[in-house]
Formats: C-alpha cells, structure tokens, sequence
C-alpha cells in the first residue's frame, strides 16, 4: 500500500479504499482473482514464475528438488526421506505441559495402511523443545489413533488430545482420549470408546469437555461428553452432515463447513454445551458461494473485536463432485459475521494456479492431476484466535502459505515454503508436494509447524520481518 500512498493524493486513496471494502451501502466487495503474492525478501528461493506453480520443467531440471521459500527458512524436520508410502497426515496439534514441555503431535498418514510400508504407525508424539531437533516420544496406536483420519484435535485449556476412527467414507466410531497435562511427551489415554457415528473430522470445545465426530458423507454429527477421565458418554446425535467443525470459545456455537451441503452452517449448540437433558440444537444461518467445491473447515476469530470465520475448501471441481484438475477451485476466505444470521464473504485467500483460466496451462505438472492432490486449498490454521497477524494454509501442491490478515477484507500474501522434493521410491504417484495439514504455530519464535504426506514433519520460521 506504500507505493499507493506515494501515487495517490490522500482523499483518492480514501475513496478507492472505501470502494475496494463496501459498496455504499454496507455491503462488502469481495476482489475477485488471486490474493497479492508475497515480496520475498534476504535468503529466499523464490517460485520463478506463476503464484504457486511447480512446473515439470522445474522438476526435470532439479529446480524443484532444492525447494522454494519466500521469507522463510526450514529450522528443523522429521521423517523418511524417500517413502514409499504417506508419512505426514492432515493436522499437527502443539500443547505446552505445566512444566514448560513443548510437544507436538501429528497423524502419519493420508490413508491408513499406506505408512505401514515406512514403518510409522498411528500419531507421532514428538519433543519439541530443540526445534532442529524434533525427538519422537513415543507413538499412539490405540483404534482412533492408528486411523484418525482428519479428526486429531488438542484442547489447550482442558489439556486432552483426541480422536475418532474414521476414514474418507466410514469407520466405525471409537473414540479415543488422551491426557496431555502430566508430560506432554507421554500421553495417557483416558478412554476408547464407541461413542461418536461413522468418523472422518471433527471438532471439540475449547474447554476441553465435548468432542464432535463428525462425517461429510452421513447426517450423523454427534457430541461426546470427554470430561470424565474414564468414561465418555455420547450426548446427541444431529440429522447434520459437516465436514470440519470449530467451536466458538464459550462453547455455544458450532460452525460446520460442508454441513448438510452449505459452505458453512452456523449452529446453536448452548444446551449441548450447557449439558441439558435432551439438548436441542438450533440453526441460525448457513452461507455458500459461487466456486465452492468442498469446504473443509472454519475457524471462528476476532481481528479489532469484529468476528470472522476463516474457511477453507479442499480440491477442485467441475461443478459437481471431486475431479482431476477441475476447473472450479474453492480455496479460502473470510467471512463476517458480526450478524451472525447474515455472515458475508468479505475476502478470498487464492493462488494464481487457482485460478480458471491458469488451469490449462498447468495441467500437467506433477501432482496436479491427481483428484485427491492437486493445486488447492486444504487446511488454514491461524495463531490466537484473538487479533491473529498471519493465516497459514497448506495448499497441496503448492505448500504452506502464509498470509497477512491483519485487515480481513484486504489479505495478501506474505511468506511460503515448498518443500524439497525428493524422488519417489514408488511408480504410481510421482514426486511432488503433498501438503495437507492445519499447522500449529509458535508466535515467540516466528514458528510454523506442518506435515507433508510424502516429506513428514516441518518446523518453518518466517523471516524477514514479515510476521
């Protein structure tokens, strides 16, 4: 905005910032095409050309096999270096014990038994207190452990990891909980159960006390009451479809990306949260949008005490179901809902690979054509859920991103790492990026952790200034 500012007299940088954020009369003007891409700064290995892409020219000539970074710097890793299988999964939870203990936690597969053939299993527990030097502590193999799917969830207030069963259609639905407090390198489980319906995602209260297993293909969303050490009890079961859930912070509000085929429908949870006998559950808005393909998740958050969801879709699409390299990319946004019964799309998170008419053109790259790979969004994650600075996302194909939401209705773009990519000891998929986890962050150390299905564990630090 600086070279605007230096363009621009004052009161026509005013009118065209009031035009860029409303239309008048209140409502907001969502910019269409990519989100700004990032200045890469000292130190950088930057993309050479599109916003995202790793070309196959790029792989031939080993360009891609030295990774990309735009302000960031890889500060520590843990996995095989050239697997067979999957080795890093869909979410990576970060919890700090009493004692100071930092520990990070992550599934080892994007479909269970494919990371059998590496020998991992099940939930990697890792020591974090050297980030050069993550340490495995131990590893989780009870039912939902060893097949969670995208159902791994931490609650830092009620300190317990859990999960359920699940798989990309149904697993039975066990639930597992474990206690993190005493030493976070050492979780004890609490219960395994079969309390939650056919898992696949999930949510859970920030206290800690009520886990939602959660399943985009049935009308099964149910809560479990986790706050019994020993026994876990199931509290309701909703005729509700959703994908990834987030709770508000007082417990009372659900938010269902996928649920019963919007992109996100807002519920009412209090009597579920209040422990009434026979909860009801209340609906109080849903919102769609014109590219949506499969929303994955929204994360409620406040940015100056006005609150937003940050949603994210996964894959691509040609107006229907999941496809190879379809020309609809949902990708991310923000939405308000300062009127919670009328939430508006305010801003989108996308890469100009995301875009229409790129697709093309980057057809062939290696990854892009795989209908469960490919160049779009998956997971977004941000710090605090309180004035957060930074939205990161990893985006499949083209990494971790990482953006600047400080203004929601204006993000842009600010850092991003892909990883190196190493060969593939395997002929049936290629060499390539796979980034599908919500990371976790360290704010006092500029700290971003996230996996990747073929490359494992990755502590990223930005740098530069930029966060």
């Amino acid at each position: 905005m600086s070279s605007l500012n230096r363009l621009l007299p004052s009161a026509a940088l005013a009118v065209l910032l009031t035009a860029c954020g409303s239309d008048g009369g209140g409502t907001p003007v969502v910019v269409d095409g990519p989100t700004p891409k990032a200045d890469c700064g000292p130190g950088s290995k930057p993309e050479t050309g599109m916003q995202g892409r790793v070309s196959r020219e790029e792989h031939d000539s080993g360009r891609a096999a030295e990774g990309y970074t735009c302000n960031t710097e890889l500060v520590g890793h843990f996995g095989a270096e050239n697997p067979i299988g999957t080795v890093g999964g869909f979410k990576v939870e970060r919890y700090t014990d009493s004692s100071g203990r930092d520990c990070a936690y992550y599934d080892t597969t994007l479909l269970y038994p494919t990371n059998l053939v590496d020998f991992e299993a099940g939930v990697n527990v890792m020591d974090m207190s050297d980030p050069t030097n993550p340490v495995r502590t131990a590893r989780l193999v009870t039912p939902a452990m060893l097949s969670p799917h995208e159902s791994l969830v931490v609650s830092q207030e009620g300190g317990v990891l859990a999960a359920v069963l699940g798989n990309p259609s149904f697993y039975p639905g066990i639930v597992d909980v474990y206690d993190l407090e005493p030493d976070c390198r050492q979780p004890q489980l609490r219960s395994s159960s079969l309390t939650g319906v056919l898992g696949h995602e999930s949510g859970i209260s920030p206290d800690g006390k009520t886990f939602y297993s959660a399943s985009p293909g049935t009308p099964t969303l149910t809560a479990v009451d986790i706050s019994n050490p020993l026994l876990s009890q199931r509290l309701w079961t909703g005729d509700y479809t959703s994908h990834g859930l987030s709770i508000s912070a007082d417990g009372n509000r659900a938010y269902l990306a996928a649920g019963n085929d919007h992109g996100v429908l807002i519920l009412d949870v209090s009597e579920i949260q209040a422990r009434k006998p026979d909860p009801q559950v209340r609906e109080i808005a849903t919102i769609s949008w014109d590219n949506q393909t499969i929303p994955q998740n929204a994360i409620p958050f406040t940015r100056d005490g006005r609150p937003y969801l940050l949603e994210i879709d996964e894959y691509s699409t040609n107006g229907g179901s999941v496809t190879a390299h379809g020309d609809t990319v949902g990708a991310g946004r923000i939405i308000d809902i300062s009127d919670e019964t009328n939430p508006q799309i305010v801003s989108n998170l996308r890469l100009e690979v995301h875009e229409p008419e790129n697709r093309d053109l980057i057809a062939n790259d290696p990854g892009a054509f795989l209908p469960v790979q490919g160049y779009a969004g998956h997971y977004c994650n941000v710090p605090t859920r309180v004035n957060p600075d930074i939205a990161a996302c990893s985006m499949i194909v083209s990494g971790l991103r990482i953006f600047d939401i400080r203004d929601p209705a204006r993000p842009r773009e600010i850092a991003y790492f892909n990883a190196p990519v190493n060969p593939r000891l395997t002929p049936v998929f290629e060499a390539s990026n796979w980034a599908m986890s919500s990371p976790s962050f360290v704010p006092e150390r500029k700290e971003i952790w996230y996996t990747d299905g073929y490359g494992g564990f990755y502590v990223v630090r930005v740098t530069n200034g930029v966060w």
